[in-house]
């Protein structure tokens, strides 16, 4: 049989992944990858942290180009730039961008690989020196290289995702004031309001300078062409050494579309779930790649390095004549921001309303580790369940404690189509240091059990909150000692203690409605119930407590 000829262009995730995997099943394949970077292989998510420090800039290089070609016996050509594809002849027409040279390369079986680009809307001055985006190794080298010489003082930061919020933190850890700017309502659009403003609440606490729900419009420099100021739509002027724009990525696909490829309804590469474009030979992964969601079966993009480095997988097995699916993804992710852990998977409350799901929902903290073990802290879980099925849909978590093992058994609940009840009786393992008995996944799955079954009426801060708004006179009964209201308490609130509540319920009025405080949730559970017993009306417990509430209180001490 003659040689096997597979070209892949890009590397990083998808690429390598793909061409390493490529050389495993066919041994004597021809391989070759292409990319416009001098770098094959390096960890793009951790790039914030060679800007603090925590990490050395060998580290980020997974494998040298060298390194990898000897490896895997294939060839990696650095600083190369695909510039057409012939699907007819099967060519890539590449650009030797060292030495301003052109040379074709057949293939047999091509994999696109080309990630994705950063974008923004045009603004005035995004040309001044020191603005930057953050994608490769030469973007966080510029930025650390300005910082190392004590060149910043003041950096803006505009986009407030991982990226954003990462470089952030470790900007301030390195003594550089910052101003983070993003033009919606709320830090993390990916996540639940809940979660994003008790992220918001804890990056003002660590010093950033927040402006949230505004828009820098324009940019300001000096005579030598470098940034000085960001000037918002409200043009408020801020001081800027530095800018790092995140905004956003959109999929890199003008090599693939101009050789007729098919993009898909989220304007990234269509794939089947083999990975296969609708072009024979030629199959795409990664960034530039869209796919399903898991719960939903619809179409979307979701860049993430592990799903590229999945997708790579899939891609070269079926590219070598096997026989692999990718079934798609629940966008599953966490991220540290400062001492808060945030961890997300499958549909958020609104795109499962979005989706036409007839949904429940519930916020609960609970410790990562037994109560009296040194060390636990709270952590707060969102579920997302269909009321007619009790299918957990998605789900979030955020807290200082341990986030990512509960997430993960989020995702392989809704992985398996796993309902609460399954959740609910799950066998995890047990010992003080790791969680407590009842888990706070498990503590979860009951109290949205609870609510399901009408046991539980339960009402999220922003409604509570809204309801003050709107001026509907609401009774705020807080059920905890004397010392646990005086450090900490929701304005306009009532202490009646727990153990006085059955005895005091007469001071308050039965035919308006009443929301029960405690710190978590779960003492004003039962206090609901004496007072619904006790024949109120309305009563309902403020889900989350104050643990999970997001607004402002106040302190008698």
């Amino acid at each position: 049989m003659p040689t096997r000829r597979i070209v892949v262009i890009g590397g990083v995730a998808a690429g390598t992944k793909a061409a390493a995997k490529c050389r495993r099943e066919l041994p004597n394949a021809d391989i070759t990858v292409i990319t416009d970077e001098p770098y094959i292989s390096y960890a793009g998510c951790g790039l914030p942290y060679f800007l603090g420090g925590h990490v050395q800039r060998e580290q980020l290089e997974v494998m040298q180009a060298d390194e990898f070609k000897a490896k895997n016996n294939l060839e990696v050509l650095t600083e190369h730039r695909a510039l057409r594809i012939d699907p007819k002849h099967k060519q890539v027409l590449v650009r030797d961008l060292r030495e301003d040279r052109e040379k074709e390369f057949g293939y047999d079986v091509l994999i696109l690989a080309t990630g994705a680009l950063p974008f923004g809307p045009p603004v005035k001055g995004i040309d001044l020196k020191n603005i930057f985006t953050l994608r490769t190794i030469g973007d966080i080298e510029g930025m650390k290289s300005l910082v190392d010489a004590g060149r910043v003082k003041n950096a803006v930061v505009i986009g407030g995702g991982y990226i954003g919020l990462e470089v952030a933190e470790n900007l301030m850890h390195r003594g550089v004031r910052v101003t983070l700017v993003e033009a919606l309502p709320n830090i993390l659009p990916r996540f639940e309001e809940e979660v994003a403003l008790l992220v918001q609440n804890h990056v003002r606490e660590k010093g950033v300078h927040l402006l949230v729900g505004q828009k820098v419009i324009r940019f300001e420099g000096n005579d030598a062409g470098e940034v000085t100021h960001a000037v918002t739509e409200h043009d408020e002027m801020i001081e800027a050494d530095m800018v790092l724009w995140s905004t956003g990525v959109r999929p890199s696909v003008e090599l693939a579309k101009s050789a007729g490829v098919e993009l898909g309804s989220t304007r990234a590469i269509k794939v089947n779930d083999r990975m296969q474009t609708s072009v024979p030979g030629i199959y795409a992964a990664g960034d530039c790649a869209e796919t399903r969601h898991l719960v939903t079966g619809k179409t979307v993009w979701i860049p993430l390095g592990s799903t590229a480095n999945k997708m790579g997988r899939v891609a070269a097995i079926n590219a070598c004549g096997g026989k692999d699916t990718f079934p798609g993804v629940l966008g599953s992710s966490v991220v540290k921001v400062f001492d808060l852990n945030v961890a997300t998977t499958g549909l958020t409350e609104k795109d499962a309303v979005a989706a036409g799901y007839d949904i429940e929902t519930v916020i609960v903290p609970d410790t990562d580790k037994a109560g009296y073990y040194p060390g636990f802290e709270v952590v707060v879980t969102k579920l997302v369940v269909s009321k007619k099925t009790h299918r957990l849909l998605g789900g979030q978590i955020v807290g200082r404690g341990v986030v990512d093992k509960p997430i993960d058994i989020l995702v392989a609940t809704i992985s398996l189509n796993g309902t609460v009840d399954d959740l609910a009786k799950m066998d995890f393992a047990y010992a003080p240091p790791f969680s407590p008995a009842m888990s706070s996944t498990i503590t979860a799955a009951n109290v949205m059990l609870n609510k399901l079954e009408g046991k539980l009426r339960g009402v999220s801060a922003q409604t509570m909150k809204e309801m003050q708004v709107e001026g509907r006179e609401v009774q705020l009964v807080d059920v905890r000692n004397q010392a646990m209201y005086d450090e900490k308490h929701i304005p306009g609130s009532r202490l009646i203690p727990w153990g006085e509540l059955r005895h005091k319920a007469a001071e308050l009025s039965k035919d308006k409605p009443a929301v029960v405080i405690c710190n978590r949730g779960k003492s004003a559970y039962p206090c609901q119930l004496i007072l619904q017993n006790a024949g109120f009306k309305d009563v309902m417990t403020l889900e989350g407590g104050l643990a999970a509430y997001p607004f402002e209180t106040k302190s008698e001490t």
